[in-house]
């Protein structure tokens, strides 16, 4: 796979990250998109004459081949969705993106994450709930993931970082930029225990549209989300709304009756949209947690076929059975399944990180 056709493929105006997927799965990679005539594209599901119209694929690898330059001399590591290190909770969101640029040492694939999330305005007590929050969390071996954004998202990695927490930073830009700038520092410090990371490329600046997207990774990135202190309006009601439709547990911790960034809370709370939280013991009991001292040591838990489909453990068995490589012409065959039918079932299993799509559109076990 070519880094430059994954990259460019994300440049392509109007291809978002659902559409570009059923792209490559419709035309059996990146590299062969770029390589079909624009009737051909239209015949792909999603891509109609008006969005070809604004489509330059050509435009698009010159802008890849620039951000190529970009990342090798800031030392940003590219991880593409069908990579094995990209977040296994993010890959099962339809919405995720097809690219992340990364920068640090966290892992993205932990154990356990969590978001912090809340208002750009914290009180004291918010900023207190939120020191307690990571420093009874950090008994769970744990990434705590936040948006760096003032306020509370501020609080959550200081109060990571002081008490050796891994925590990770979701940006609305590219890397060429720091918003807030206030948190330049702090950043650079959170990339020796855990990091950055965006699905913008250099360039990309901290635009209002950009955040409503940035936080449907730090939703999509963890086991649960915590509110800690939120207004009726921002970012963080925004951010537990996708973790519900997402089905991921969300947490809210109440607030007095008449505090203005309380309210968001508590309405999260009152509607059914958010569990009470009161302390880490509820949470962790909700999430079936041990403390690190609880824990005997495990081997790392591996995805097996066990949770496929019944359809998709056919298919997986049949292209395990075959050793090589399997087209997906031959793998219809064996499979007795239409190939409009078996290239969406092929797309889920690559993005839960059973398969590999090579050049040729075949597939092998990952």
């Amino acid at each position: 796979m070519s880094l430059q056709h994954q990259l460019a493929l994300t440049f392509v105006h109007k291809i978002g990250p659902v559409l570009a997927k059923s792209m490559i799965s419709h035309f059996g990679g990146e590299e062969a998109i770029f390589r079909q005539s624009k009737a051909v594209l239209a015949q792909a599901r999603g891509l109609g004459a008006k969005r070809l119209e604004l489509a330059d694929f050509d435009e698009a690898l010159r802008r890849a081949e620039t951000e190529m330059q970009f990342i090798e001399k800031n030392n940003i590591d590219v991880i593409y969705y069908a990579d094995a290190r990209y977040p296994k909770r993010l890959k099962n969101c339809n919405d995720s993106p097809l690219v992340l640029y990364a920068k640090g040492n966290a892992n993205l694939n932990m154990h356990r994450v969590i978001s912090i999330v809340g208002t750009r305005n914290a009180t004291d007590y918010g900023r207190n709930l939120c020191k307690q929050l990571v420093e009874e969390l950090q008994e769970y071996n744990i990434l705590i993931v936040s948006g760096l954004a003032l306020g509370i998202d501020t609080a959550a990695h200081r109060e990571s970082l002081q008490m050796n927490v891994p925590t990770l930073g979701v940006l609305g830009h590219g890397y060429d930029k720091m918003y807030p700038s206030q948190n330049r520092g702090l950043a650079q410090k959170m990339l020796e225990n855990g990091g950055l990371l965006t699905e913008y490329p250099s360039g990309t600046v901290p635009n209002r549209e950009n955040f409503p997207a940035r936080n449907r990774i730090v939703a999509g990135m963890a086991d649960a989300t915590v509110v800690v202190e939120a207004g009726l309006k921002g970012g963080a009601l925004i951010t537990a709304e996708i973790a519900n439709s997402y089905n991921r547990d969300v947490f809210a911790f109440p607030g007095r009756l008449g505090d203005d960034y309380s309210e968001g809370c508590n309405f999260l709370i009152r509607n059914n949209k958010a569990s009470l939280l009161t302390c880490v013991a509820d949470l962790a009991y909700s999430m079936g947690w041990e403390k690190n001292s609880d824990m005997k040591a495990a081997p790392e838990q591996l995805m097996l076929p066990i949770d496929l489909s019944a359809p998709e453990k056919a298919i997986y068995d049949i292209i395990q059975q075959h050793k090589a490589p399997l087209a997906i012409d031959d793998l219809s065959i064996k499979a007795n399944m239409p190939v409009s039918q078996l290239a969406m079932t092929l797309l889920d299993m690559e993005l839960q990180g059973f398969i590999r799509s090579l050049p040729g559109k075949a597939y092998c076990i990952s």
